[in-house]
């Protein structure tokens, strides 16, 4: 059967939908962002792209409108594999064709060649494609520009979803193409039911020290609000007070609050501050749900108006994961706790390989104590969660985050299955348990991206688990002082790296000017990197002082100012 996406339809549909003149498209790590009134056209066409990779897979897809961590008048769209991952790399190439189409014409001949590239046919089975988006006003129109670029292909249709998180149509998709009930409903039911399994395997002396406390969430004004109240309706074990619920004079979406702000300015969001808040439990997740990060305000901070705040990133959250799950592997083969490297072998399983996976990004400090502390792998990889995903999945267990709080666990198949059947034959009773926390955190995390609410959850049972406050986990290592600076270049092509992005590879000149400053320093390393979406190279700096990572940062910001094409003035702090 040949191809039966009808064009003279689809051309018609398109022409309703015209480009915005002098805009140029570009597909980031997880899809497109720019002002919403200039987004109808390519949402429309990524409807039509949602619904040829619908027919070309013979799977469902997912489509989300939102523009996570950036400001309310921004939005975007995001798009969604049959996994449950981000769309696959090769499809990115058409992203940018179809966004960019300059008219219907060209649009239909963008659409035929990826046809015929990709072989697609229908088979006559529906395609399906699943439509979310969060609380920006922009959204509502968006989503129908959406649905008729779904509609537009001939025998596929679009569901709307409703408000969601990013991570909820994520989850969402991937439980329906694996044949799991995958109602917003039953994503609650699941995530709820495993924190409870989790909550009743604890050991019996261990969460006094938060079971009374409060946890403080900002939720950004944005959709995370309403979705942390329902899960805290069947949970009710977890002590929630939410803030910037995004409520009539509480403020705007992701404006001087949420996870990005907080993990960037290293401040309170608004909504917080002393001395009302010194010591409590906070947490701020971001616009569309995927980033989270926790924090305190230390007591130094006194009765000063101005504060600062402990940070815990998305590093912290790595490394208190992969504390959690090495110590279940331990207790499941029997190994006492050791500095040394680990490695899990199970009967009827063999060797479980565990890493976590960080960027270069990723402070020092966190890496030493998980490769000498903890014993495991780190693998980098280049920046991006796609990338970070990828690599996780190459693992038994594959723990992830980029230290902007995006990341979550990836189990393999196989690993599971094997824990269910080891479920209903383990007779000794510590690793009986063991096995059951590992199944139900396998149901806590959401295993197709990063997802505030089941990080949440995640975290608090391993703080009860540990009867750990936020000092306490905060103590498992010190953070490196590190600074970031960003260069205007003319050509940001101009710099190419290699190694994850950890050294230059051209101009050459660059990578030894930068290696002659990092030696000046004590503790210190720096990379620069160039921007995936502007002209400019961003710097990263550490040292054992924040006076010798500032300094760093500088002088390394200087050496591509002078050897990299920068343009104005040379950067200063």
């Amino acid at each position: 059967m040949g191809p039966e996406v009808d064009m003279e339809v689809l051309k018609k549909a398109a022409a309703a939908f015209p480009l915005p003149p002098g805009v140029k498209f570009s597909y980031g790590t997880a899809g497109f962002r720019t002002d919403a009134t200039l987004l109808p056209s390519t949402v429309f066409r990524m409807g039509v792209l949602a619904a040829l990779r619908s027919v070309c897979t013979q799977g469902i897809t997912g489509l989300m409108i939102t523009a996570s961590h950036n400001p309310v008048h921004e939005n975007g769209v995001k798009m969604v594999d049959p996994s449950g991952g981000m769309l696959s790399v090769s499809w990115e190439s058409y992203s940018d064709l179809l966004a960019n189409a300059p008219d219907a014409e060209h649009f239909i001949q963008v659409v035929e060649n990826i046809v015929k590239e990709e072989k697609i046919q229908q088979r006559g089975k529906t395609a399906t494609v699943l439509l979310g988006r969060d609380t920006r006003p922009s959204g509502h129109s968006l989503v129908e520009a959406a649905s008729k670029g779904v509609e537009a292909v001939q025998g596929v249709k679009a569901q709307d979803m409703g408000i969601l998180t990013t991570p909820q149509l994520h989850w969402m998709v991937r439980a329906v193409n694996s044949g799991l009930p995958s109602l917003e409903s039953d994503y609650f039911a699941t995530l709820s039911q495993a924190f409870s399994t989790l909550a009743d395997l604890r050991p019996s002396a261990s969460g006094d020290m938060i079971d009374c406390e409060d946890l403080i969430v900002d939720a950004a004004n944005g959709v995370g609000a309403s979705k942390l109240a329902q899960l805290q309706k069947l949970t009710p074990s977890l002590k929630l007070t939410i803030r910037n619920k995004g409520e009539e004079g509480e403020g705007l979406l992701n404006d001087g609050v949420g996870a990005d702000f907080v993990q960037k300015e290293k401040v309170p969001p608004q909504g917080f501050g002393v001395p009302a808040d010194i010591l409590k439990r906070c947490a701020s997740v971001d616009g569309d749900g995927d980033r989270l990060v926790y924090f305190y305000i230390p007591s130094s901070q006194g009765d000063s108006n101005l504060s600062c705040i402990q940070l815990l990133d998305g590093d912290k959250i790595a490394t208190l994961f992969a504390s959690f799950i090495m110590e279940q592997l331990q207790i499941l083969t029997g190994q006492k706790k050791s500095s040394s490297a680990q490695e899990f072998t199970v009967p009827g399983y063999g060797s479980v390989k565990v890493a976590v996976v960080q960027t270069a990004y990723a402070n020092g400090a966190s890496t030493k104590y998980i490769k000498q502390v903890l014993g495991l792998e780190v693998a980098v990889t280049p920046t991006g969660v796609k990338h970070l995903h990828k690599k996780g999945e190459q693992y038994d267990v594959g723990i992830y985050f980029e230290a902007n709080g995006h990341g979550t666990i990836l189990f393999r198949d196989s690993f599971v299955k094997w824990l269910r059947d080891a479920a209903a034959r383990e007779n000794d009773v510590e690793q009986a348990e063991a096995v059951r926390r590992l199944i139900a955190a396998t149901e806590m995390v959401n295993q197709a991206v990063g997802d505030a609410l089941s990080g949440i959850l995640m975290i608090e049972t391993i703080l009860r688990y540990y009867n750990w406050s936020l000092e306490k986990w905060n103590s498992m290592y010190k953070d490196l002082p590190s600074r970031q600076l960003k260069v205007k270049v003319a050509d940001r092509s101009a710099i190419t790296t290699t190694d994850a992005e950890t050294r230059v590879a051209s101009p050459p000149s660059l990578q030894s000017a930068i290696d002659a400053q990092v030696e000046k320093f004590e503790g210190g390393r720096a990379f620069v990197r160039p921007s995936g979406t502007e002209d400019v190279v961003r710097v990263y700096a550490e040292a054992s002082t924040q006076e010798f990572a500032d300094l760093l940062a500088q002088a390394v910001a200087v050496e591509v100012f002078q050897l990299a094409g920068g343009i104005g003035s040379e950067p200063k702090m």
